[in-house]
Protein backbone atom coordinates (compact mmCIF):
# COMPACT_ATOMS: atom_id res chain seq x y z
CA UNK A 1 0.00 0.00 0.00
CA UNK A 2 1.42 3.47 -0.53
CA UNK A 3 1.83 6.21 1.98
CA UNK A 4 -0.70 8.30 -0.31
CA UNK A 5 -3.48 5.17 -0.25
CA UNK A 6 -2.56 5.47 3.70
CA UNK A 7 -2.95 8.87 4.59
CA UNK A 8 -6.19 8.30 2.56
CA UNK A 9 -7.79 6.10 4.93
CA UNK A 10 -8.98 8.12 8.36
CA UNK A 11 -9.76 4.86 9.87
CA UNK A 12 -7.68 1.94 10.49
CA UNK A 13 -8.04 -1.57 9.00
CA UNK A 14 -10.42 -3.69 11.30
CA UNK A 15 -9.51 -7.18 11.43
CA UNK A 16 -11.59 -10.50 12.46
CA UNK A 17 -9.42 -13.14 13.37
CA UNK A 18 -10.92 -17.13 13.26
CA UNK A 19 -8.75 -19.05 14.65
CA UNK A 20 -9.40 -22.73 16.81
CA UNK A 21 -5.86 -22.12 18.89
CA UNK A 22 -5.86 -19.26 21.47
CA UNK A 23 -2.19 -19.90 21.14
CA UNK A 24 -1.99 -18.65 17.30
CA UNK A 25 -5.40 -16.38 18.01
CA UNK A 26 -2.92 -14.16 20.14
CA UNK A 27 0.40 -14.36 17.87
CA UNK A 28 -1.87 -13.20 15.03
CA UNK A 29 -3.28 -10.48 16.76
CA UNK A 30 -0.35 -9.66 18.04
CA UNK A 31 1.38 -9.03 14.93
CA UNK A 32 -0.99 -7.20 13.12
CA UNK A 33 -1.43 -4.52 16.55
CA UNK A 34 2.41 -3.60 15.94
CA UNK A 35 1.15 -1.33 13.03
CA UNK A 36 -0.62 1.67 13.42
CA UNK A 37 -3.33 1.24 10.91
CA UNK A 38 -4.35 -2.36 11.66
CA UNK A 39 -6.72 -3.25 14.37
CA UNK A 40 -8.24 -6.67 15.67
CA UNK A 41 -11.51 -5.92 16.58
CA UNK A 42 -12.43 -10.12 17.17
CA UNK A 43 -11.18 -12.73 17.35
CA UNK A 44 -13.07 -16.03 17.24
CA UNK A 45 -12.19 -19.58 17.91
CA UNK A 46 -14.89 -21.15 15.68
CA UNK A 47 -16.97 -20.88 12.59
CA UNK A 48 -19.97 -20.15 14.82
CA UNK A 49 -18.44 -17.32 16.99
CA UNK A 50 -16.67 -15.99 13.17
CA UNK A 51 -20.09 -15.75 11.64
CA UNK A 52 -21.26 -13.58 14.47
CA UNK A 53 -18.58 -11.59 14.85
CA UNK A 54 -18.56 -10.53 10.78
CA UNK A 55 -21.97 -9.89 11.50
CA UNK A 56 -21.79 -7.32 14.24
CA UNK A 57 -18.58 -5.92 13.69
CA UNK A 58 -18.37 -5.79 9.62
CA UNK A 59 -14.93 -6.03 9.39
CA UNK A 60 -12.90 -4.85 6.28
CA UNK A 61 -10.45 -8.17 6.66
CA UNK A 62 -11.12 -11.87 7.28
CA UNK A 63 -8.28 -14.07 8.19
CA UNK A 64 -9.70 -17.50 8.30
CA UNK A 65 -7.84 -21.03 9.39
CA UNK A 66 -9.95 -23.26 6.86
CA UNK A 67 -8.27 -26.54 8.49
CA UNK A 68 -10.26 -25.66 12.01
CA UNK A 69 -11.55 -29.38 13.51
CA UNK A 70 -14.99 -30.06 13.76
CA UNK A 71 -15.83 -27.20 10.81
CA UNK A 72 -15.90 -27.39 6.80
CA UNK A 73 -14.07 -24.20 6.46
CA UNK A 74 -14.57 -24.42 2.41
CA UNK A 75 -18.47 -23.85 3.46
CA UNK A 76 -18.09 -21.39 5.90
CA UNK A 77 -15.95 -19.12 3.35
CA UNK A 78 -18.52 -19.78 0.66
CA UNK A 79 -21.33 -18.25 3.08
CA UNK A 80 -19.31 -15.78 3.58
CA UNK A 81 -18.73 -14.95 0.19
CA UNK A 82 -22.05 -15.70 -0.67
CA UNK A 83 -23.99 -13.94 2.19
CA UNK A 84 -21.66 -11.28 3.45
CA UNK A 85 -18.56 -11.09 0.66
CA UNK A 86 -15.27 -9.87 3.11
CA UNK A 87 -11.99 -9.98 2.02
CA UNK A 88 -10.88 -13.24 3.35
CA UNK A 89 -6.86 -14.15 4.45
CA UNK A 90 -6.56 -17.69 4.49
CA UNK A 91 -3.56 -18.68 7.26
CA UNK A 92 -3.24 -22.03 5.91
CA UNK A 93 -1.26 -25.38 7.27
CA UNK A 94 2.28 -26.47 5.25
CA UNK A 95 1.19 -30.15 4.95
CA UNK A 96 -0.92 -31.34 1.81
CA UNK A 97 -3.81 -31.40 3.27
CA UNK A 98 -3.36 -28.11 3.84
CA UNK A 99 -2.40 -26.81 1.36
CA UNK A 100 -5.10 -28.62 -0.88
CA UNK A 101 -7.30 -26.47 1.43
CA UNK A 102 -6.10 -23.55 0.75
CA UNK A 103 -5.88 -23.94 -3.14
CA UNK A 104 -9.64 -24.50 -3.14
CA UNK A 105 -10.43 -21.51 -0.99
CA UNK A 106 -8.42 -19.52 -3.37
CA UNK A 107 -10.63 -20.28 -5.58
CA UNK A 108 -13.61 -19.95 -3.84
CA UNK A 109 -12.67 -16.31 -3.87
CA UNK A 110 -10.35 -15.84 -0.62
CA UNK A 111 -7.58 -12.81 -1.60
CA UNK A 112 -4.69 -14.03 -0.54
CA UNK A 113 -2.84 -16.66 1.85
CA UNK A 114 -0.47 -16.89 4.26
CA UNK A 115 1.76 -19.67 5.51
CA UNK A 116 2.37 -21.25 8.61
CA UNK A 117 6.04 -22.52 9.29
CA UNK A 118 6.59 -25.62 7.62
CA UNK A 119 8.86 -26.97 10.06
CA UNK A 120 6.50 -25.91 13.62
CA UNK A 121 3.23 -25.97 11.78
CA UNK A 122 3.03 -22.45 13.90
CA UNK A 123 3.49 -19.15 12.78
CA UNK A 124 7.27 -17.88 11.07
CA UNK A 125 8.66 -16.39 13.69
CA UNK A 126 8.91 -13.17 12.31
CA UNK A 127 7.43 -12.17 9.11
CA UNK A 128 9.00 -9.37 8.30
CA UNK A 129 5.57 -7.77 7.86
CA UNK A 130 4.39 -10.31 5.17
CA UNK A 131 0.54 -10.40 7.06
CA UNK A 132 0.21 -6.83 7.80
CA UNK A 133 1.14 -6.52 4.35
CA UNK A 134 -1.35 -9.17 2.70
CA UNK A 135 -3.96 -7.25 4.97
CA UNK A 136 -3.23 -4.34 3.41
CA UNK A 137 -3.59 -5.36 0.24
CA UNK A 138 -6.72 -7.18 1.13
CA UNK A 139 -8.46 -3.68 2.62
CA UNK A 140 -8.26 -2.31 -0.93
CA UNK A 141 -10.95 -5.21 -2.51
CA UNK A 142 -14.42 -3.69 -2.90
CA UNK A 143 -16.91 -6.94 -2.99
CA UNK A 144 -19.89 -4.26 -2.56
CA UNK A 145 -18.53 -2.69 -5.92
CA UNK A 146 -17.65 -6.51 -7.54
CA UNK A 147 -20.50 -8.39 -6.22
CA UNK A 148 -20.19 -11.57 -4.87
CA UNK A 149 -17.83 -14.29 -6.90
CA UNK A 150 -20.09 -15.22 -10.30
CA UNK A 151 -19.91 -18.78 -9.75
CA UNK A 152 -18.35 -21.55 -8.39
CA UNK A 153 -16.67 -24.34 -10.81
CA UNK A 154 -15.30 -26.58 -8.06
CA UNK A 155 -19.03 -27.99 -7.73
CA UNK A 156 -19.48 -27.91 -11.43
CA UNK A 157 -17.06 -30.53 -12.42
CA UNK A 158 -19.21 -31.93 -15.01
CA UNK A 159 -19.36 -29.03 -17.04
CA UNK A 160 -15.82 -29.96 -18.17
CA UNK A 161 -17.63 -32.33 -20.52
CA UNK A 162 -19.58 -29.98 -22.33
CA UNK A 163 -17.00 -27.38 -22.91
CA UNK A 164 -16.06 -28.36 -26.26
CA UNK A 165 -19.20 -27.73 -27.25
CA UNK A 166 -19.41 -24.16 -25.84
CA UNK A 167 -16.50 -22.73 -26.46
CA UNK A 168 -15.81 -22.94 -30.82
CA UNK A 169 -12.07 -22.07 -31.62
CA UNK A 170 -12.63 -19.88 -34.53
CA UNK A 171 -9.18 -17.95 -34.40
CA UNK A 172 -7.12 -20.30 -33.27
CA UNK A 173 -3.54 -19.27 -31.59
CA UNK A 174 -0.59 -20.44 -31.51
CA UNK A 175 -0.34 -20.36 -27.82
CA UNK A 176 -1.95 -18.35 -24.94
CA UNK A 177 -0.25 -16.23 -21.82
CA UNK A 178 -1.96 -15.34 -18.67
CA UNK A 179 -1.16 -13.41 -15.94
CA UNK A 180 -2.91 -13.05 -12.58
CA UNK A 181 -2.37 -11.90 -9.02
CA UNK A 182 -4.34 -10.98 -6.13
CA UNK A 183 -7.40 -12.94 -6.82
CA UNK A 184 -6.04 -14.51 -9.71
CA UNK A 185 -7.08 -18.36 -8.71
CA UNK A 186 -10.30 -17.46 -8.67
CA UNK A 187 -10.14 -15.43 -11.79
CA UNK A 188 -8.59 -18.43 -14.00
CA UNK A 189 -10.79 -21.34 -12.25
CA UNK A 190 -13.82 -19.27 -13.97
CA UNK A 191 -11.68 -18.75 -17.09
CA UNK A 192 -10.09 -22.10 -17.96
CA UNK A 193 -13.44 -23.07 -16.97
CA UNK A 194 -14.47 -22.32 -20.47
CA UNK A 195 -11.59 -23.44 -22.29
CA UNK A 196 -12.48 -26.50 -24.36
CA UNK A 197 -10.14 -29.78 -24.22
CA UNK A 198 -8.02 -28.94 -27.14
CA UNK A 199 -7.30 -25.40 -26.47
CA UNK A 200 -3.98 -24.19 -27.42
CA UNK A 201 -0.94 -24.72 -25.53
CA UNK A 202 -1.19 -22.12 -22.33
CA UNK A 203 1.47 -20.58 -19.97
CA UNK A 204 0.60 -18.82 -16.88
CA UNK A 205 2.19 -16.89 -14.48
CA UNK A 206 0.32 -16.14 -11.19
CA UNK A 207 1.52 -14.49 -8.09
CA UNK A 208 1.56 -17.00 -5.43
CA UNK A 209 4.08 -19.26 -2.88
CA UNK A 210 5.78 -21.95 -4.25
CA UNK A 211 4.31 -24.19 -1.53
CA UNK A 212 0.66 -23.94 -3.05
CA UNK A 213 1.41 -23.88 -6.46
CA UNK A 214 1.17 -27.91 -6.78
CA UNK A 215 -2.31 -27.92 -4.84
CA UNK A 216 -3.88 -24.93 -7.08
CA UNK A 217 -2.32 -26.79 -10.64
CA UNK A 218 -4.53 -29.80 -8.88
CA UNK A 219 -7.62 -27.49 -7.97
CA UNK A 220 -7.62 -26.38 -11.30
CA UNK A 221 -7.04 -29.39 -12.96
CA UNK A 222 -10.02 -30.98 -11.90
CA UNK A 223 -12.24 -28.34 -12.67
CA UNK A 224 -11.75 -27.38 -16.19
CA UNK A 225 -11.06 -29.19 -19.49
CA UNK A 226 -7.31 -29.05 -20.58
CA UNK A 227 -4.97 -30.49 -18.61
CA UNK A 228 -3.50 -28.25 -15.69
CA UNK A 229 -0.27 -29.18 -15.06
CA UNK A 230 3.09 -27.22 -13.00
CA UNK A 231 5.50 -26.26 -15.76
CA UNK A 232 8.67 -28.27 -16.31
CA UNK A 233 12.35 -26.89 -17.96
CA UNK A 234 12.27 -27.70 -21.47
CA UNK A 235 8.93 -28.72 -21.10
CA UNK A 236 7.48 -28.94 -25.01
CA UNK A 237 4.38 -27.67 -25.45
CA UNK A 238 1.19 -29.48 -26.18
CA UNK A 239 -2.16 -28.59 -27.06
CA UNK A 240 -5.04 -29.18 -24.82
CA UNK A 241 -2.24 -28.46 -21.91
CA UNK A 242 -1.74 -25.26 -19.21
CA UNK A 243 1.51 -24.88 -17.68
CA UNK A 244 1.20 -22.63 -14.17
CA UNK A 245 4.79 -21.31 -12.99
CA UNK A 246 5.65 -23.14 -10.39
CA UNK A 247 6.35 -20.20 -8.48
CA UNK A 248 9.71 -21.17 -6.70
CA UNK A 249 12.09 -18.22 -7.93
CA UNK A 250 12.48 -18.83 -11.50
CA UNK A 251 11.00 -17.08 -14.09
CA UNK A 252 8.59 -18.93 -16.71
CA UNK A 253 9.30 -17.81 -20.41
CA UNK A 254 8.36 -19.22 -23.60
CA UNK A 255 11.36 -20.85 -25.81
CA UNK A 256 11.94 -22.44 -29.18
CA UNK A 257 11.23 -21.62 -32.97
CA UNK A 258 9.50 -24.17 -34.74
CA UNK A 259 8.96 -26.50 -31.43
CA UNK A 260 7.61 -24.29 -28.52
CA UNK A 261 8.50 -24.94 -25.19
CA UNK A 262 8.50 -23.97 -21.41
CA UNK A 263 11.76 -22.11 -20.21
CA UNK A 264 12.69 -21.73 -16.26
CA UNK A 265 15.30 -19.78 -15.62
CA UNK A 266 16.59 -17.39 -12.39
CA UNK A 267 17.73 -14.21 -12.68
CA UNK A 268 16.12 -10.75 -10.98
CA UNK A 269 13.25 -9.91 -10.12
CA UNK A 270 11.34 -7.79 -12.73
CA UNK A 271 8.33 -5.43 -11.69
CA UNK A 272 8.91 -6.93 -8.22
CA UNK A 273 8.25 -10.30 -8.92
CA UNK A 274 9.48 -13.77 -9.74
CA UNK A 275 8.02 -15.25 -11.53
CA UNK A 276 7.13 -12.19 -13.69
CA UNK A 277 4.02 -11.57 -15.97
CA UNK A 278 6.41 -9.41 -17.87
CA UNK A 279 9.01 -11.95 -18.39
CA UNK A 280 6.57 -14.54 -20.10
CA UNK A 281 4.46 -11.62 -22.08
CA UNK A 282 8.04 -10.11 -23.03
CA UNK A 283 9.19 -13.47 -24.11
CA UNK A 284 5.41 -14.97 -26.03
CA UNK A 285 6.14 -11.45 -27.55
CA UNK A 286 9.08 -11.83 -29.53
CA UNK A 287 8.81 -15.75 -30.36
CA UNK A 288 4.71 -15.90 -31.20
CA UNK A 289 4.23 -12.33 -32.02
CA UNK A 290 0.64 -11.95 -34.29
CA UNK A 291 0.21 -15.95 -33.58
CA UNK A 292 -0.36 -15.47 -29.25
CA UNK A 293 -2.97 -14.44 -27.46
CA UNK A 294 -2.58 -12.51 -24.17
CA UNK A 295 -4.63 -11.86 -21.37
CA UNK A 296 -3.95 -9.95 -17.59
CA UNK A 297 -6.31 -10.56 -15.02
CA UNK A 298 -6.77 -9.36 -11.78
CA UNK A 299 -3.95 -8.44 -9.69
CA UNK A 300 -1.89 -5.33 -7.31
CA UNK A 301 0.48 -3.61 -9.18
CA UNK A 302 1.11 -3.51 -13.11
CA UNK A 303 3.23 -6.56 -13.47
CA UNK A 304 2.16 -7.60 -17.13
CA UNK A 305 1.08 -4.18 -18.35
CA UNK A 306 4.57 -3.80 -20.03
CA UNK A 307 4.80 -7.29 -21.52
CA UNK A 308 1.29 -6.46 -23.08
CA UNK A 309 2.36 -3.47 -24.39
CA UNK A 310 4.75 -5.75 -25.97
CA UNK A 311 2.65 -8.38 -27.15
CA UNK A 312 0.59 -6.09 -28.94
CA UNK A 313 3.10 -4.13 -30.38
CA UNK A 314 4.01 -7.40 -31.93
CA UNK A 315 0.28 -8.10 -33.17
CA UNK A 316 -0.97 -10.50 -30.91
CA UNK A 317 -4.41 -10.06 -29.52
CA UNK A 318 -4.55 -8.81 -25.92
CA UNK A 319 -7.34 -8.80 -23.10
CA UNK A 320 -7.52 -7.47 -19.65
CA UNK A 321 -10.25 -8.22 -17.43
CA UNK A 322 -12.68 -5.48 -16.16
CA UNK A 323 -13.08 -3.20 -12.88
CA UNK A 324 -16.12 -4.81 -11.95
CA UNK A 325 -15.04 -8.40 -11.75
CA UNK A 326 -11.31 -7.87 -11.04
CA UNK A 327 -10.49 -8.63 -6.80
CA UNK A 328 -7.95 -5.83 -7.60
CA UNK A 329 -8.39 -4.13 -10.59
CA UNK A 330 -4.65 -2.53 -10.56
CA UNK A 331 -2.55 -5.02 -13.07
CA UNK A 332 -5.32 -4.63 -15.50
CA UNK A 333 -6.01 -0.77 -15.29
CA UNK A 334 -1.90 -0.52 -15.59
CA UNK A 335 -2.10 -2.16 -19.23
CA UNK A 336 -5.00 -0.27 -19.93
CA UNK A 337 -3.86 3.24 -18.87
CA UNK A 338 -0.51 1.97 -21.52
CA UNK A 339 -3.24 1.28 -24.25
CA UNK A 340 -1.68 -2.32 -24.38
CA UNK A 341 -5.65 -3.91 -24.09
CA UNK A 342 -7.09 -4.78 -27.58
CA UNK A 343 -10.04 -5.92 -25.45
CA UNK A 344 -11.64 -5.16 -22.04
CA UNK A 345 -13.63 -7.54 -21.35
CA UNK A 346 -15.79 -9.62 -17.59
CA UNK A 347 -14.02 -12.38 -16.71
CA UNK A 348 -17.00 -14.70 -17.89
CA UNK A 349 -16.38 -13.14 -21.67
CA UNK A 350 -12.84 -13.35 -22.14
CA UNK A 351 -12.41 -16.81 -23.20
CA UNK A 352 -14.77 -15.96 -26.12
CA UNK A 353 -12.36 -13.08 -27.00
CA UNK A 354 -9.70 -15.64 -26.92
CA UNK A 355 -10.77 -17.94 -29.60
CA UNK A 356 -12.70 -15.10 -31.55
CA UNK A 357 -11.51 -11.87 -32.69
CA UNK A 358 -15.00 -11.19 -33.53
CA UNK A 359 -16.80 -11.51 -30.53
Amino acid sequence: MTNAHLSARSAPIRVVVVEDSPTMRAILKTRLERTNDIVVVGAAANASEGRAMIRELDPDVITLDVEMPGMNGLDFLEKIMALRPTPVIVVSGSTQKGTETTARALALGAVNCYAKSESSGGLPFDDAGLLASLIREAAKVRFGERGPPLHHPLHHSAQRMATEARTVLIDRPRVIAVGSSTGGVEALQILLGEFPENCPPTLIVQHIAARFAPAVARTLDQNCAPRVLLAEPDQPLRDGHVYLAPGDDRHLTLAGSTALCCRLREGERVSGHMPSVDMLFGSVARIAGAQAVGILLTGMGSDGAQGLLAMAQAGARTIAQDEATSTVFGMPRAAISLGAAGVVAPIGQIARHTFNKAA
